[in-house]
């Protein structure tokens, strides 16, 4: 099948899937999360034979997976994510003003890049197929080549769910490049310039990730991209908080820089403090605990090379000292733990970029406002954390309420590390974190994505998407004139 008749297929799906229910949309998403579970410990091995991922962790991820559909499910059951919002008619206004409603409706066609760190989770079946399905898009997913069995193998448990729920045939596709005789890079461009697609959700490199923006910026009729695309996470050591729990602090820190061999968007790249006999011995309590760890093998050789690439080039740069003893070879990715001054780092962009692995380097700054000035030169960032007692936010208050302005997730006394799937949760920031920091990729919101205001004018009742009906059939909230009611309309 050529790629033309693909997104000629994705097409004609939306436009028949956009006729479907709530209710059938979410037993669509049901199905194929049981289908996901009846696949066993067949999809578990495949993955931790392509990923090296451990079982464990693999079997996590897929009742995370699991869990994400069946949250698009009883969203859709609740059908309030359409923002229903009606203004009545005012004949005696000057001029009338008009019976106006509104409500969000699908974008069209999703083309959704699988990610090489999560097979299931941000994959075929994660959570941008999963909340683009929700709502009334058709979607394409280009496998990730590095697990393309499992990839292959979750399209098929979406492949029964379309024919059990007598879904549109070509409501989920499944392509790769190997199979369209096409490279990956090709592929990709193909893809995103299609005029057939109306957005694109991807989670990756900021490279590959800028350059699909680039792509959809340049077509006659652009499109937006959603991409994720990793962060340094920076986190902020304040001085009473290492002075009273230095070694606590180093034990949970080093468990979050080498959890999964450090392969996380939301590892914790960059540690910043006021240089201290106190941050020197934090220093050492966490060069002791990472050398501790043993290391396991990388998502795949790609991965594996390009962390020895980066950790090496960072470890090279003047000024830069290594606290961890082995450095990463081909084989092997040892954790390292590299220092360096505020001035020297902020003169080298280098020492700021992401080095994906169980890599982090600790900034030693004069003061606070050193401090400050090396926090706010890393912009957009995924997360950022501020270690400190009461006393420490207390006295730096002000840094705590600008925080906001550097990440989409701001924790205070934690780890970055751990995305939890709920409402509240915002997995993205501004750029080069993500390429629109207005949206989420995990929860409810990450619909939002796919989704566009439209507004129907004079209407009649009959001729109304039910969520604006007066009657209310289908019992959601809805803002009525400003007020906030589940009531019908009379």
């Amino acid at each position: 099948m050529s790629l033309s008749t693909i997104t000629s297929n994705a097409q004609i799906a939306f436009e028949q899937y956009i006729s479907f229910s709530h209710q059938q949309r979410a037993a669509f998403l049901e199905a194929i999360a049981t289908n996901i579970e009846s696949l066993g410990d067949e999809l578990i091995e495949t993955a931790s034979q392509e990923t090296n991922l451990p079982a464990a962790r693999l079997q996590g991820e897929r009742g995370r997976t699991c869990y994400q559909l069946r949250m698009y499910a009883a969203m859709l059951l609740k059908g309030d994510y359409v923002d229903a919002t009606i203004e009545t008619a005012v004949p005696t206004k000057t001029p009338p003003k008009p019976d106006i409603r509104s409500m969000f409706q699908p974008m069209g066609p999703v083309v959704v890049f699988g990610a090489s760190n999560f097979p299931f989770a941000y994959s075929t079946a994660g959570g941008d197929t999963a909340s683009a399905l929700a709502v009334g898009c058709s979607v394409i997913v280009k496998a990730h080549p590095a697990h393309i069995k499992t990839s292959s193998l979750v399209a098929t448990a979406i492949q029964k769910a379309i024919v059990d729920c007598t879904m549109p045939a070509h409501v989920f596709q499944h392509v790769s490049a190997a199979e369209l005789l096409m490279n990956e890079i090709d592929l990709g461009k193909a893809l995103v310039q299609d005029e057939a697609i109306a957005a694109v959700g991807f989670t990756g490199s900021r490279v590959g990730g800028r350059a699909l923006l680039d792509y959809a910026t340049a077509r006659k009729n652009p499109i937006p991209v959603f991409a994720e695309m990793g962060s340094v996470n920076p986190v902020i050591l304040l001085e009473d908080i290492i002075a009273t729990q230095a070694e606590a602090i180093a034990t949970q820190y080093a468990g979050s820089i080498t959890l999964g061999v450090g392969q996380f968007c939301t590892n914790p790249g960059i540690l910043i403090g006021v240089q201290s006999k106190a941050l020197n011995d934090f220093a050492q309590h966490l060069a002791k605990a990472m050398k501790a760890y043993t290391p396991a093998t990388m998502l795949h050789s790609g991965i594996q090379a390009a962390y020895l690439k980066n950790s090496t080039a960072a470890m090279e740069q003047k000024g830069v000292c290594v606290y961890t003893d082995q450095n990463p070879d081909a084989e092997n990715a040892y954790p390292v733990l590299a220092t360096v001054d505020a001035n020297t780092f902020l003169a080298n962009p280098i020492l700021s970029e992401e080095v994906f692995g169980p890599y982090s380097i600790l900034v030693q700054c004069k003061d606070i406002h050193e401090l400050k000035a090396v926090w706010t030169s890393l912009h957009g960032q995924i997360t950022t954390t501020i270690m400190g007692t009461d006393k420490d936010l207390l006295e730096h208050k002000s840094l705590v309420e600008k925080a906001f302005l550097h990440a989409g997730r701001v924790v205070i006394n934690g780890v970055p590390t751990g995305v939890e799937v709920c409402d509240s949760m915002v997995h993205g920031g501004p750029y080069p974190a993500s390429t629109d920091s207005r949206f989420t990729a995990v929860g409810v919101k990450a619909v939002k994505r796919w989704l566009r205001p439209v507004s129907y004018q004079n209407w009649p009742d009959q001729l109304l998407p039910e969520a604006l009906q007066n009657a209310n059939p289908l019992n959601i909230w809805r803002s009525i004139d400003g007020q906030l009611t589940k009531d019908a309309l009379k």
